[in-house]
Formats: C-alpha cells, structure tokens, sequence
C-alpha cells in the first residue's frame, strides 16, 4: 500500500484540501515526520528544529512532509519512583502507535526524530515492523558540564548526592553539581542508552553519518536533518526498506561497535527486540562470542572522563567502525540508509584522537565492553558493563544482601547498613516483577557515592542506566517474578562473581536449592490494571528483549 490510497480519493483529497494541502502537493510522495518533541525531556525539547530541517529536505526533494507525534519518557526524571515503572513500556506504545499512524494515512515513507532512550528503538521496532522506507536523525547529544575545571555530565549530579548523603561533600558543591553538569539540550552527554542507541543506529545502517554523535547545539546538526530529508527520497526512489538494511550481518555489526563503544547494558535489552521485529533472533549467546573477539577502544562517561562531544570530534561512529574494520571483524558489504554499504561509508574515516579512541594496537581491553553472564544465579542470563567495573570488581566474592524492592536497597545503602565486601540483591524488579523493569541508577549511585564502589556488587532482575557504573548487573534471567532462582537467595548466602569468565553463581546445596523452590509462591501483582498490568501480562524475559509475546 502507498498514499495512492488516500489521495487517489475525492473524499479523503477533500479531508486533505481542510489540511491546506495543495493538488501539487498530492501528487507528491506522502512523507510521514515521526517528531519525538516535547518539553519535559531535554533531549527533545530541540526536535521541532530538527523536524523543520528535515521538512525543508523533504520539500527539496520533491516529497510532501506530513508531521505526527511519538511520545517520549525522561529516564533521569522518571527515576527513583512509581514513574520508572512506565519507561521501558513505552518502547512499545511508541512502536505500537507509529505503526498505527503510519498504515492509517498510508504514508510513502518515514523519517524518524527521536532521541532519548526508549525513543530510539521504539522507532527501530516500529520501522522494521512497517517495512517501508525510512530513516532516523535524532536530536543530538547534549555538551559536557563542568565543575572544578573538569568536564561532567548527569552521572556525576547522581553521584554527588550520594558523596553529600555519606557527608563527603557541602551542600553549595552539591548545588554547583546541580547547576552546572547539564549545561544544554540533547541527550545526557556521556555514553548512557540514548547515545548508545543513536550511535548504534548508525551501525545499523539506519542513520546517516554523525547521528550519533553530532552536539545538539551544532548547526551541522540541523544540516543532517536536511540530509536525512532529502535522502528519504532516494530511498523510496530505490525502495530500499528497513529489512533490506537492518539484517542479520547488521546486528552482528551492532554488537561489535558496541563492545568497542562500551554502550549501555541496556543495547542488550533493544537490539533483540529490535532483530525481533525484523523476524530475526539474536541470540545473546552471540554476544560474549563477538566480545571475546573485539577490543574495548573507548571510555566514554560514566566508564571514562571523555565525552560525546569528544568522540565527535575525534571521527564520530565511522571512526571507531573504520578501527575495528582492520581486524576484519566488520561485515562492510551491507547496504545502508546512504544507498551505498558500509565499507564504501567508513572507507576515508580517520581516527582524529588516539586519546578518545584507542587504536585497535593499544585498546582499552581485549575484549569488549558488555559480558553476558551465567550460573545458578541467572540460569538464563545476566548482563554488566564490563568496561565501567574497577578492575579490583571483576571478580568478587561476598554475602548476599537481599532487597525486594530498588526503594528497600537504597534506605539500607544511604543508611549504612551496607559494608565492604557486600553483594546487594534487588529482586521482583523485573519486566514482570516491578512491572516494567526499572532501571537502578539511585543505589548504584549511592553506592559510588559514598566511596564503596571498588567493594559492593549489585544485581539485579531490573535493569540500569547507562550512567550506570561500577560492578552493576543487571537483567537477572528468568526474573524472580516467574520463580527464578534469584527468588531463592538468601540474606547471607554466598555469592561468586567472575566476569572475565562469564559466570555468576550462589553457594548453595542442590539439596537445599530443592527445598526452597518447593517453599517458594508466586507473589501477587503489585499493580492490576492499566498499561502496566496489560504489560505485565504479555511480556518475555529480559533475556529476549523484554518483548511482548502474542498468546
């Protein structure tokens, strides 16, 4: 189907005529502008410029650009309470609703404009999901703070409140945290989930070059959004779809560069899910395969003092594609959203800081940023940052401290209840569990706050933020809500860590595990109606992307 549907039609050409369309403009492809604006997230406060960009290439490219809205959550402001519970859920609506969108007003093609978060791979299921041309050009990242002469960005605020808690720094350095790490909008400025995902989108092939890393308060980002209009219109002319480019090979190449990037855990949650809608399966055990082979080249914030900012001007996505490529580790005759392939798009990028990314002769690590890990713990999975753990954590051994809620967790950490040597568990947080699988950035950055980073583990069957650091592991599977054996800890059981070899595993007898599974009920729903409990009721393991299942 194409806009032939509506505008070949007397009464439907009548509706758009009430529109101010023209004839002229019928007689155009009908291109659809998915705006992610609104003004409670930073990152998307800027997108009506981004989207007046792309309408200017759209109309110069001989295309008729039509706007409609996709929603968009604040992960930092919906963090810590009830309205974490509605982050990863949106992934969904927001995939749900464009594709309703879409195929009601039967549009040609689509541009994408989102930025933070959930947003970016709601519109990567949504467009893979639709198969229709299209691409993505996001809003842009924010630039760094500054306190103390030092560059910053929002994971500091987080771990600055937990320094002042613990009575490790004043009140008027707390307030110059607050004032000065945000300084701009775009997303969060270091190497959290929304960056993450643009600069993944990128590898994808789905965004032109710069989209991940591009300020949002560069002028050359309102040029890409011009490009990404007019090269809308070339793939439409070519009819090349979201499936031609986002294959198999494709998400291979996503899962290199992001070991590479060192992105958010939270890439493991997005990237299956997105394979998901394009009638792929991506296993996770794949992960730790790509990993083994492919060197950790940057530290971005919270992992590192670089920034966003600075992986720009040292050669963006291509640049650290362009290292990794000389290991032959890149697929690179896939097409892509520029209408040639990879090879042909990274062939003259030039690593332009050797500082912000290492060559491929002297990486940050071996192996890749995100390990997968298993054991008795998490049968199924779990997920770490590798790259943002003290290497003192990489491998640990302590007593379990068991929360059933993130808010217990955090009144026992900020209270002192929490010591050296400590492996915190937060269970029934999970997509199921919490519902909606919040992320754990308050006890994560209390815990780094109050200096007991390079001593205490968490894990979780919740997930974190990507400004998340330290020995964090998240996406425990299958979730306590379902009776996995995270359920089954006990205060004071014995817990070993050792991420360098992939394993997470508690002290206990098959005997004893027995027992407590006999003991163990299912607990009741905290949250029974609304979108929270219809999620609740469709949704899979972390482990496969948190999608929602078809029963």
């Amino acid at each position: 189907m194409n806009s032939d549907a509506v505008t070949k039609s007397v009464p439907q050409r009548a509706l758009f005529h009430a529109l101010g369309l023209t004839d002229e403009e019928l007689e155009r492809p009908l291109i659809g502008i998915v705006s992610s604006q609104n003004e409670i997230v930073p990152g998307h406060m800027n997108l009506d410029k981004i989207v007046e960009a792309v309408k200017t290439g759209v109309s110069m490219a001989g295309g008729t650009p039509i706007v409609f809205p996709a929603i968009a959550v604040c992960d930092g402001l919906a963090m810590g309470h009830r309205g974490m519970k509605y982050s990863l859920i949106t992934r969904e609506l927001i995939a749900d609703s464009t594709e309703a969108m879409a195929l009601a007003h039967a549009f040609d093609a689509l541009v994408m404009v989102p930025n933070c978060d959930k947003n970016v791979p709601g519109l990567l299921m949504a467009a893979a999901r639709l198969n229709i041309p299209a691409i993505f050009v996001s809003g842009g990242p924010m630039l760094a703070g500054r306190v103390d002469g030092q560059k910053t960005s929002f994971s500091s605020v987080s771990e600055a409140s937990g320094a002042y808690h613990a009575g490790k720094i004043t009140k008027e350095k707390l307030l110059e945290f607050e004032n000065r790490v945000c300084p701009t909008c775009g997303s969060c400025s270091g190497m959290y989930t929304a960056n993450s995902m643009n600069c993944l989108t990128e590898v994808l092939g789905m965004g032109l070059k710069g989209n991940g890393t591009i300020p949002a308060v560069y002028s050359q980002r309102l040029q890409l959004a011009k490009h990404a209009g007019m090269q809308i219109m070339e793939l439409l002319k070519k009819n090349i779809r979201p499936r031609d480019i986002m294959t198999e090979g494709a998400f291979r190449n996503a899962l290199t560069i992001d070991m590479a990037l060192g992105c958010s855990t939270n890439s493991m949650l997005h990237l299956p899910a997105i394979a998901h809608e394009c009638g792929i399966s991506l296993n996770l055990d794949i992960a730790n395969e790509i990993s083994d082979k492919t060197p950790n080249l940057c530290h971005l914030a919270p992992a590192g003092h670089t920034y966003m900012e600075d992986l720009n001007e040292a050669g963006g996505v291509y640049a650290v594609m362009k290292e990794i490529s000389k290991l032959g580790l890149l697929q690179t005759d896939l097409i892509t959203c520029t209408g040639k392939t990879v090879g042909e798009n990274i062939a003259d990028s030039v690593n332009l800081d050797p500082e912000v990314i290492r060559p491929v002769e002297n990486p940050y690590s071996k192996t890749g940023g995100i390990a997968v890990l298993r054991g008795n713990l998490a049968p199924d999975s779990c997920v770490v940052k590798r790259s943002a753990v003290a290497p003192e954590m990489l491998k640990h051994e302590g007593p379990a401290r068991v929360f059933d809620s993130e808010e217990e967790a955090i009144e026992a950490i900020t209270s002192g209840k929490i010591v050296p040597g400590d492996v915190v568990v937060i269970r029934y947080e999970g997509p199921k569990g919490g519902p909606g699988m919040r992320e754990m950035l308050n006890p994560t950055s209390a815990i780094m706050g109050i200096g007991l980073g390079g001593s205490v583990a968490l894990i979780t069957d919740g997930r974190f933020s990507g400004a998340t650091r330290g020995a964090a592991i998240g996406h425990v599977s299958p979730e306590a809500a379902v009776g996995g054996n995270i359920a089954l800890v006990q205060e004071g059981d014995l817990i070993q860590i050792d991420i360098m070899a992939n394993t997470i595993n508690f002290v206990i007898s098959d005997e004893e595990l027995k027992k407590r599974r006999e003991n163990w009920k299912p607990r009741k729903p905290k949250i029974t109606e609304g979108a929270l409990a219809r999620y609740a009721s469709l949704v899979s393991s972390a482990n496969k992307g948190a999608i929602l299942e078809i029963k």
